[in-house]
């Protein structure tokens, strides 16, 4: 039995791993076009500093995930309690973002009005598509502040989205369903309430937990994975093509080697699996290139703790897109989790490009840090060079889950693994962009491919 598995990101190497204690005779190939596995988790260390170039941590709310780093014998570290607040920019200034009714009527963040139309969502009408906008489903139940100052900003940090595009159903399923089940969102928050107190959990229309990661980073993961899989992962691997032959499947690479196997796993990113499948079914290779990457570009700047007049006891901030800031928000990673920094420094990471303004990301080095450093001085008053810089280019960033998503997805599927059995789809472009999301869809493939391996006698 033999299985190749085309890239070696986190979706490719956690399938490999379980694969592997799950099948022991199983050979397992990885196949990964960079000089490093891992994807885009990737920590960079120097000078003291300790800087994520992208993933940066985890929510600790899902079982699959504790469960698979308990296997790799790895503490995770949770954030700081300053993590736990959070703020938007408006106006010229930051306001935290509230976390309790109370301070929510108190906050500065909304104008009386703004707050007011929130009342309204308790007759807004249910949605009519199957499938629609964040910017839509929020202004309609919840008004246009609250989408600009609330929703757009979270589209903005997490996916580095144009909310406009961005699908509720597939990017915040557990809204979607709540508004299908109870009409309302206040509705169901108060159902779900009540529905604490009886069962003693917590219960809510949002995702819960708290940010994790590790004292060394999140790369952390991918030497544990590295260390397990040993020679199954092989870099330096671009993989150009596949072909069915008798039952097996061959997959050719840009060095001109080919690796036969009985079953093959598109862990790449869908613009990468577009290429490599184009001859073996165009049409699933055309709708793969539907699924967009916007750039984003992560730029990490090290002070002297005593030369920032600001308090960063905090998560750090987010920048809605009507402020017209060329920032996506800025985080404060040495107040988020120990390690990194040195003594008497800070480091903040700050987000730019992404789907509404891509161009931004692709600027030289020095003009992304230029860019940088003058919306933290509008912003937060910094007006000091700074003693320690990096900055990280990604071309092809996160996968916009842009409405029609998930029909486009099904339909992907439906080309390539009903046609061809033992041909297996996963990775971060399809079921989810976050590592819990990975980790998961490894957990729910690696068992669809022990049958596969090992199907029921009738």
């Amino acid at each position: 039995m033999s299985l190749t598995v085309v890239g070696g990101g986190i979706s490719g190497l956690s399938l490999a791993y379980l694969l592997s204690r799950q099948i022991p005779e199983l050979e397992i190939r990885v196949l990964e076009a960079e000089k490093r596995p891992g994807g885009k988790i990737w920590t960079d260390k120097a000078d003291g500093f300790l800087c994520e170039s992208g993933v940066n941590g985890f929510l600790d709310n899902k079982p699959t995930t504790l469960e698979f780093i308990k296997t790799l014998s790895l503490e995770p570290l949770r954030s700081n309690d300053a993590a736990r607040k959070r703020y938007i920019y408006r106006a010229g200034r930051l306001h935290r973002l509230p976390e309790s009714p109370q301070a929510f009527l108190l906050s500065g963040l909304l104008t009386p009005c703004g707050k007011g139309r929130i009342i309204y969502e308790l007759l807004a009408p249910r949605g009519k598509d199957e499938d629609e906008s964040l910017a839509s489903f929020a202004i309609r139940r919840l008004g246009k502040e609250v989408y600009e100052y609330f929703i757009d900003p979270m589209a903005s940090g997490i996916y580095a989205g144009n909310a406009e595009e961005l699908s509720l159903k597939s990017c915040f399923p557990r809204i979607y369903e709540l508004e299908r089940q109870y009409g309302s969102l206040i509705r169901a928050l108060v159902r779900l309430q009540k529905e604490a107190k009886k069962t003693g959990k917590k219960v809510g229309p949002s995702p819960g937990g708290v940010l994790t990661s590790f004292y060394d980073g999140m790369e952390t993961v991918i030497g544990a994975l590295k260390e397990s899989l040993g020679k199954r992962i092989v870099t330096s691997k671009r993989v150009v093509g596949i072909e069915k032959n008798n039952g097996y499947y061959r997959v050719y690479t840009d060095d001109g080697q080919s690796f036969e196997s009985e079953a093959v796993v598109l862990a790449c990113p869908a613009y990468e699996a577009a290429r490599i499948v184009s001859e073996l079914d165009r049409d699933a290779s055309e709708l793969m290139k539907k699924i967009p990457y916007p750039p984003v570009s992560v730029v990490c700047l090290g002070f002297r703790y005593e030369d920032i007049d600001f308090d960063i006891n905090g998560f750090g901030f987010l920048v809605p897109s009507v402020e017209g800031r060329r920032i996506l928000g800025t985080l404060w990673d040495s107040s988020i989790f120990p390690n990194r920094a040195p003594q008497g420094y800070v480091l903040f990471r700050t987000m730019l490009g992404g789907a509404r303004n891509p161009d931004v990301a692709l600027q030289k080095e020095e003009a992304l840090i230029d860019t940088v450093l003058g919306e933290l001085r509008d912003i937060m008053g910094i007006d000091v060079e700074p003693e320690f810089s990096r900055v990280y280019v990604h071309e092809k960033a996160i996968p916009q889950y842009r409405v029609g998503h998930s029909s486009l997805v099904e339909e992907i599927r439906n080309r390539l693994e009903k046609k061809f059995k033992g041909v297996f789809l996963t990775g971060n472009g399809y079921g989810g962009i976050g590592f819990n999301d990975c980790i998961y869809n490894s957990y729910k493939l690696s068992e669809t491919i022990l049958n596969h391996f090992t199907p029921e006698e009738e």
